[in-house]
Parts: structure tokens; C-alpha cells; sequence
């Protein structure tokens, strides 16, 4: 190892460790251990740690896990966990809300509703973090990030801080085109006044609707293909529908019955089984209609 691991034990004591398991840090419940796991307590800890590995590793950083599928071999890298202490969430004026990068989608929006501010109701079906969010700019019924975000503040890996206005950032769909060596720390996001029972009504609604089209509560990260914009008119359901036999699975890795585009762990799937099923959809759907598919989901290998 290029870094010694007694120097950042000495520093970092039990937000440092090794051979670290991560199956249990990710939905789709897969996957094996990391080099180097570390929690970032805060800022100041953080700025001590990226110069203490001074880039001799290649780092990710782990939100929710709602939209990764990890490798079953070990990573070789450092995985970063951001602590509590990157889950506040303020309001800075009467409709700007500032949420640091570890707050849930899902906390963001009942933020709003407690602010009553219109805006975020989307954001309560999207799982996963903030962080996660502005990266691939998630979205769903017709919003993305990119709609409420005023700018994100992250550390480079040089150790600076830097604020980046939303509009010098080149959002595409699902998509933010920020660097890999960014962290995000922090981000405000704006907002419109809107009386709280009618944010909650809208919430209430995009829920149900998002209930019925989708499963829930199982070992899945979500839309698996994103839609092929540009390249058909139709969306990546009906595309893998008419190209696959959606009994199709490889180990515990199947398809769910919901939702085409929703991969599951039905047991005990290993990596390569859903990276199977992954690729197995991916060649079907080229071959039979001559659309490329894009994974959503973020694959760490």
C-alpha cells in the first residue's frame, strides 16, 4: 500500500477503516470490501485526510447507495462516507434552502413542506442524498436538480473550496458533467412560497403514483437504464419489454415484475450475476430495436 496505514489510523482512529465490507452500505444489498473506508467527521477533518493521501488513491464517495452497484472483489480505493455533521439543513432567506450534501432527497422535501415552500415535492420520491442528486442530477415526473439548484460548494482534490453558480454548471438529463475529484459539501436550492397543504397534496399524489408504477421495498437501485433521449420515442421500459424475456435472470439477479427497468436482488445475487443482467438487457434491446443503452446507475468496479 502507498500509504501507510498506521499514519492514518494515528489520525483518524475509528473513522479510518480497512478491508471494510460494503454490501450492507448500498440497496442493492452486493457487493465486497474497500481498501481504505473512511467517515469524514467534518471539514477540517476531511482537508486532513485528502492531504494526508496526497491523490496516491483513487477515491468515491458513498451516499445513500440507492443508485450503486458495488464490485465483489475489493476495491482499490478509498470509499468516503460523509458524517451527520454533512446533514444540516437551514433556510438562508424566506425561499432559499441550504442542505448539506448528506441530507436524503427525502428530508429535503419535508424541509420545504415544513417551510411551505413549492418546489421540492419531487424530491420525496427520489432516494438517496443530495450529493448523489446534484452529481447525476436526478429526477422524476418532469423535475431534476437542476430546476431548484442555485449553486454547490465542494472540495477539489487540491484542498480548495469552491462554490459553483448552477448556471456554469453544463446540465444534461440525468447528468451534471462535474468532475470525479469534486466532494461536495453543501448546496442551496430555491424555492417559491406555497401553503404547506398543498406542497403535502402534491407529495401525497407523486407518491401514489409512484407506488403504482414502481416496487418498493426490496433490494433494487432503482431505473437501472436511463432513457434514451434522442434516439427513440419510446422510454427505456417499453424498449426492454419488447426486446427481453423478463423471467430473464443470472444467479438472484432478476427483473422486477413491476417495473422493466428495475433490477433486483432477489437473494443473494453476487456482482457478476447483475452485471450479467445488466449487459445480457443492454446487447437485447441494441440488437432488437438499435438503441444503445446508458446505465443510470453507477457501477464501481
Amino acid at each position: 500500500m502507498s500509504i501507510n496505514q498506521n499514519d492514518l489510523l494515528s489520525e483518524f482512529n475509528e473513522n479510518i477503516k480497512f478491508d471494510y465490507n460494503l454490501k450492507k452500505r448500498n440497496w442493492f444489498n452486493i457487493g465486497g470490501n474497500a481498501k481504505i473506508f473512511y467517515k469524514a467527521e467534518n471539514l477540517k477533518e476531511l482537508i486532513k485526510f485528502l492531504k494526508l493521501i496526497e491523490n496516491k488513491e483513487k477515491i468515491f464517495v458513498l451516499g445513500g447507495g440507492s443508485n450503486t452497484l458495488i464490485t465483489d472483489k475489493t476495491y482499490d480505493g478509498v470509499v468516503i462516507k460523509l458524517s451527520n455533521n454533512f446533514n444540516n439543513i437551514s433556510l438562508l432567506s424566506e425561499d432559499v434552502i441550504i442542505a448539506g450534501s448528506a441530507v436524503s432527497d427525502k428530508s429535503l422535501s419535508e424541509f420545504a413542506v415544513d417551510n411551505s415552500l413549492g418546489g421540492f415535492e419531487f424530491l420525496s420520491c427520489i432516494p438517496g442524498t443530495v450529493g448523489g442528486g446534484i452529481k447525476m442530477n436526478a429526477g422524476c415526473f418532469g423535475r431534476e436538480f437542476k430546476d431548484i439548484l442555485i449553486s454547490v460548494q465542494a472540495i477539489n482534490k487540491s484542498r480548495q473550496v469552491v462554490t459553483i453558480p448552477a448556471k456554469e454548471i453544463n446540465f444534461k438529463y440525468r447528468d451534471s458533467g462535474l468532475s470525479n475529484d469534486l466532494i461536495f459539501l453543501s448546496a442551496s436550492f430555491k424555492g417559491f412560497s406555497k401553503k404547506s397543504d398543498l406542497v403535502k397534496n402534491e407529495m401525497i399524489k407523486l407518491k401514489e403514483k409512484k407506488e403504482k408504477a414502481q416496487p418498493t421495498k426490496i433490494k433494487t437501485s432503482g431505473s437501472t437504464f436511463k432513457n434514451p433521449l434522442g434516439q427513440s420515442d419510446k422510454k427505456v421500459w417499453q424498449l426492454i419489454k419488447e426486446s427481453v424475456p423478463l423471467e430473464k435472470s443470472f444467479g438472484d439477479a432478476g427483473i422486477s415484475e413491476k417495473h422493466c427497468n428495475f433490477f433486483v436482488n432477489k437473494g443473494n445475487a453476487r456482482f457478476d450475476d447483475m452485471k450479467k443482467l445488466i449487459e445480457f438487457v443492454s446487447e437485447s434491446v441494441l440488437k432488437k430495436t438499435g438503441v444503445k443503452l446508458q446505465t443510470e446507475i453507477k457501477i464501481l468496479e
